[in-house]
């Protein structure tokens, strides 16, 4: 079987068949994991040893490590299903929802949007500034139901309008996306640390971070402790966006104009699909919802606007490769990936084992997972199948066969 066969196998593989496949990966990469593990066991001196194959000592026991990582994500579900490190879990499964699924629009479209986190972090910052001058109109229980949409209306509306310069750049200037996006990182970082340490840095704080939000500003709790920084409500509205954006993609005109630019863009534009049109409406979307995860960052983890926000936008491209650009998926690619970062925590807290060889056992589980989704991705692109629906012209709006999964 030459390459050629191997790629049409994968590239044709049902949805079943590829979830074989990732857990036969999460499977290897945990083996892999158990070995290096014990090697680095082995080449640690320790007083006690932790664990003991075969007669011979291991000073870090995989077992424990295993259980850490992706049981004590969880924490203790059964006496306290409402405890703190569930909830940091889900919490940031939530905006790893957001990141996710805004990479998946971009690359549905065939576009490589590098920038999700400059447009988290836009939107993050529009959130805090504008809710903190809203807040002071309303307040009480009227004053959350009104902000905390306002506040994901700005945050959506400058992620989108900061994501629509690569689309328009890409679209009017045949610029290089992935170029023009990494660098507008670098520029939304740096000029979002300008803004709050010259004129919205709070005076009663030695971090550079702006003025905090009162508490009816923010996601309500609800059903977990305010201090958790989790709240359902968000984590829903993050389901019912990823279902909004299955169904714009799988059941719109426009959304199957987009899925086959993003395929085929010579017959899509052969069909009378609007190219530019389509780029810049692609970029602007993808930005929107990165903007809403900065939005959801602020007010439902933070509570203001601080320096040093996480990558979630670059762990959102990871995200989306696990779910192979399917919104639904990125749904379970993000708990995933959430379990892990949770769970890295409860790793480095409850066993000796170096947080150097934790993120080597999280970097092999999302590399042997991801990996068939990217090869899958790359076959799709370069190489075009006998009765592939997906490489058939089609019509501005038609209804051809199913061009992604």
């Amino acid at each position: 079987m030459n390459l050629r066969d191997s790629a049409e196998r994968l590239v044709r593989a049902s949805a079943f068949e590829r979830f074989l496949i990732s857990a036969a990966a999460l499977l290897l990469s945990i083996a892999v994991g158990f070995v290096l593990i014990l090697a680095a066991g082995r080449m640690t001196t320790c007083g006690t040893a932790a664990t003991s194959f075969l007669g011979v000592g291991f000073c870090y026991d995989p077992i424990t490590v295993y259980d850490r990582l992706f049981l004590g994500a969880f924490g203790n579900v059964f006496a306290d299903p409402l405890n703190g490190q569930f909830a940091t879990t889900l919490s940031e499964t939530t905006v790893l929802m957001f990141t996710g699924v805004a990479v998946a629009v971009a690359f549905r479209a065939g576009i490589f949007n590098i920038g999700t986190q400059g447009q988290l972090v836009v939107g993050a910052l529009a959130t805090a500034v504008s809710v903190l001058a809203a807040s002071t109109l309303v307040s009480g229980l009227l004053g959350t139901v009104l902000l905390v949409p306002f506040g994901l209306l700005v945050g959506a509306l400058f992620g989108a309008a900061y994501g629509a310069i690569p689309g328009l750049l890409k679209a009017y200037a045949d610029a290089n996306e992935v170029i023009t996006t990494i660098m507008l990182n670098f520029v939304a970082t740096s000029v979002a640390l300008y803004l709050v340490q010259d004129h919205f840095a709070d005076p009663e704080s030695a971090a550079t971070q702006t003025v905090p939000l009162p508490d009816y500003a923010v996601f309500p709790s609800t059903v977990f402790r305010p201090r958790d920084d989790f709240s359902l409500l968000a984590f829903l509205f993050a389901a019912a966006v990823l279902v909004g954006i299955y169904v714009f993609l799988e059941r719109t005109s426009f959304g199957y104009d987009l899925r086959t630019s993003g395929i085929q863009p010579e017959a899509a534009e052969y069909g009378g699909v609007d190219a530019p049109r389509t780029v810049v409406t692609s970029m602007a979307l993808s930005g929107a919802l990165g903007g809403l995860g900065g939005a959801v960052y602020v007010l439902m983890i933070l509570g203001n606007f601080q320096t040093g926000i996480p990558s979630y936008g670059f762990d959102g491209i990871t995200v989306s490769i696990l779910a192979g650009n399917n919104p639904l998926g990125v749904g379970f690619a993000a708990l995933l990936f959430g379990v892990l970062k949770s769970g890295s925590i409860v790793v480095d807290v409850g066993t000796d084992v170096p947080p150097q060889l934790v993120g080597v056992l999280r970097g092999l589980i999302i590399l042997f997972v991801a990996m068939p989704e990217f090869f899958r991705m790359i076959g799709r692109r370069v190489w075009t199948f006998e009765d592939d629906p997906s490489s058939r012209p089609v019509a501005d709006g038609g209804s051809g066969g199913e061009t992604d999964e």
